[in-house]
């Protein structure tokens, strides 16, 4: 992956019939990565990313995210591993917390989310480059534990996190950080500030984007996603912002997220998604790139998702 690469999200709900047409589709069309997620309850992130780099020639795979509290660390890192064998520098994993409700929904929610994250960091990375671990921490315990096999190549391990003690673990733990949507250059700036300075650290960047000659009819295609930006999962992502708090007036005052979203202004809208022709788009990526993500994915949105993936096309460099 070169340093400023543009990937593209394989939609959690696509259709089953849909999911390697659409990775097949990213591939050939260019795009420098695709990503998979594994939220509940749709489709498994190793199995998603299995298939996608078994059905595809070039495109380098992520999963975003896979949660520590659900898999035992070296379990993770043994299909991790596989995958990294299988298919040389075409994976990256993330881990992460998972969200809250759905780790107590399935029982999984840890007594100490954080110190699980930082182990589960740490023990995967030295399984990863071959290194003979024994540990017994709060939650990771190991004994004598090695891979037969260390890929020769080994993958990234970040993680997908965003308060700002869990990003410092990040910063001390990983290989890099996934800042989920919506990733603006400001909150880019106080992410990076808390993670900690560290040259090698890569940042992902997820964003809604919808391409259209019409910047209106984008708006219109975007809007829907934006619809939870309001709740407090996104506070972190928004504080950053000039419009911080008439954007949690307009939520205060709105019955519905929908209502909400339908009424964000324009302006808004602008700098919370890529949205616009071609030529916005671009400049919008550049100042994320420019802030500091080295991989800016794009979320595709709409009814139509194998149409959206060729309009987003547009806004990859000509080879």
């Amino acid at each position: 992956m070169s340093s400023h690469s543009i990937g593209v999200m394989l939609p959690r709900d696509l259709p089953a019939a849909d999911v390697l047409p659409f990775a097949r589709a990213a591939d050939a069309l260019g795009f420098a990565e695709l990503w998979v997620v594994e939220d509940c309850f749709f489709r498994g992130g190793i199995a998603q990313a299995a298939a996608v780099l078994a059905s595809t020639p070039r495109i380098h795979v992520g999963i975003g995210i896979l949660p520590a509290a659900v898999r035992n660390a070296a379990f993770t890192t043994l299909e991790v591993a596989t995958l990294a064998e299988l298919f040389p520098g075409r994976i990256t994993v993330g881990i992460g917390h998972g969200m809250p409700a759905w780790m107590r929904q399935v029982g999984a929610w840890p007594p100490s989310p954080l110190t699980l994250l930082e182990e589960t960091l740490n023990a995967m990375r030295a399984l990863l480059r071959g290194e003979r671990l024994s540990t017994h921490g709060r939650h990771v315990q190991l004994d004598d534990v090695v891979l037969e096999r260390a890929p020769a190549v080994i993958p990234r391990v970040i993680a997908g996190v965003r308060s700002p003690k869990s990003l410092a673990i990040s910063g001390r733990c990983a290989d890099g950080t996934i800042l989920a949507e919506p990733v603006t250059p400001e909150y880019l700036a106080v992410a990076r500030a808390q993670i900690g300075a560290r040259n090698a650290h890569h940042i992902v960047a997820y964003q809604f984007a919808a391409i259209d000659a019409d910047v209106r009819a984008a708006r219109a295609l975007v809007r829907p996603a934006l619809r939870w930006i309001g709740e407090p999962d996104s506070r972190p992502h928004i504080a950053p912002l000039a419009f911080a708090a008439a954007l949690a007036a307009l939520r205060a005052r709105s019955a519905t997220p929908q209502e909400f979203s339908a009424a964000l202004p324009d302006a808004w809208v602008d700098q919370l998604a890529v949205v616009g022709p071609p030529a916005n788009a671009r400049v919008h990526i550049a100042q994320l790139h420019a802030a500091g993500a080295n991989s800016v994915v794009l979320i595709p949105v709409g009814p139509h998702p194998i149409s959206a993936l060729n309009s987003l096309a547009l806004l990859l460099p000509a080879a």
